[in-house]
């Protein structure tokens, strides 16, 4: 017998890493969209604060589970608590440098999670998902000619075990959906580098311990708490020898992952398995968004120039043109090292 809370009206969606940098903004967007939403994480590398602050921010109860995609049984509560009718996928690890030297735990904490998560969802008779992969899955795209930006069409192949990892959940759902009989729904979406914060000030970017994004390194850096920023390699074949990222605005990317579930549900009568980049298709180098953070900080941050990073690549900047085309969403919100 279902409980009373899966009695109530409105459509439930599981945010999976609902807690952390680009689902707290996703879970945002969603309840601004009319959706009911059930928070699941870890809090690996987040805080329940931002739940917290979410509630404050849009005015709604929203329940939060502490569970680790990788426990059957925790997870399983909260698919016979509510009447999930989709999820949106972002829990994992996702540190490229990190995953080099810990590939196992990436390969066993990130596909393993998601199997689980599709098995009770199978269980459940939840048939949409919004799975939050990433442009890591291209790899090198500089190797083949006229792929930058890069198209969904490119040949994948990444460099790292996130990557991989990121590319097995792919093939999982592509093979899941191949053998279906029309019930799976599958959007794919593959970006590159979010940036920004919600412009109420209430959420953004604060991971735990050391940050592993250039933003939030650079703001660590300036308000004192690190001594100095590091750039991984400026020997790239790039306009200042820094890595190209095809940086997003994390409210644009947000509501990325809203329109591909609208998708999903106009999409409701056949299967569908789907990729879509979300992107910009203009790209910037480490040393121009650094640039571009000192002046409009008007702070000079020190910074050091060190080796590469294991796994990384020379340009992540994707085209959207398709999900311009079939979302109907482009970027909207500017950041400001494109203004200099």
């Amino acid at each position: 017998m279902r409980t009373t809370e899966r009695k109530i009206s409105g459509k439930w969606v599981l945010v999976t890493g609902g807690a952390g940098y680009i689902g707290s903004h996703a879970v945002a967007e969603l309840i601004e969209n009319g959706y009911q939403c059930v928070v699941v994480d870890n809090l690996c590398n987040s805080s329940y604060e931002s739940v917290a602050r979410l509630e404050l921010l849009t005015k709604h109860y929203i329940p939060f589970c502490k569970v680790d995609l990788c426990d059957r049984e925790g997870l399983e509560t909260v698919f016979r608590k509510y009447d999930i009718d989709s999820v949106i996928h972002f829990a994992g690890l996702k540190d490229v440098d990190e995953s080099t030297e810990i590939p196992l735990k990436y390969f066993h904490n990130n596909i393993l999670g998601t199997l689980v998560l599709l098995e009770l969802m199978e269980k459940y008779h939840v048939e949409k998902l919004v799975f939050s992969s990433s442009a890591t899955v291209y790899g090198d795209a500089t190797r083949f000619a006229d792929m930058i930006p890069i198209p969904e069409d490119c040949p994948l192949g990444p460099t790292n075990p996130y990557g991989h990892a990121m590319f097995a959940i792919e093939k999982i759902l592509q093979d899941l959906y191949a053998v279906s009989t029309g019930t799976w729904k599958f959007a794919i979406l593959r970006y590159s580098n979010a940036i920004g914060a919600h412009p109420s000030g209430l959420i953004g970017e604060d991971p735990l311990g050391i940050p592993k994004t250039l933003l939030p390194c650079m703001t660590q850096v300036a308000v004192g708490r690190r001594e100095k920023l590091y750039v991984f390699g400026d020997d790239y074949d790039t306009r200042d020898g820094t890595q190209i990222s095809d940086y997003i605005h994390v409210v644009d990317l947000a509501k990325g992952h809203i329109a591909a579930l609208r998708y999903l549900e106009a999409h409701s009568a056949d299967g569908l398995c789907r990729e879509w980049n979300l992107g910009s298709g203009t790209g910037s180098t480490v040393f121009e968004v650094y640039r571009a953070f000192c002046k409009v900080s008007n702070t000079k941050i020190p910074y050091e120039v060190t080796g590469r990073k294991n796994g990384d690549v020379m340009n992540l900047t994707v085209k959207a043109d398709r999900a311009q085309r079939e979302l109907k969403w482009r970027t909207e919100l500017e950041y400001q090292c494109r203004m200099f």
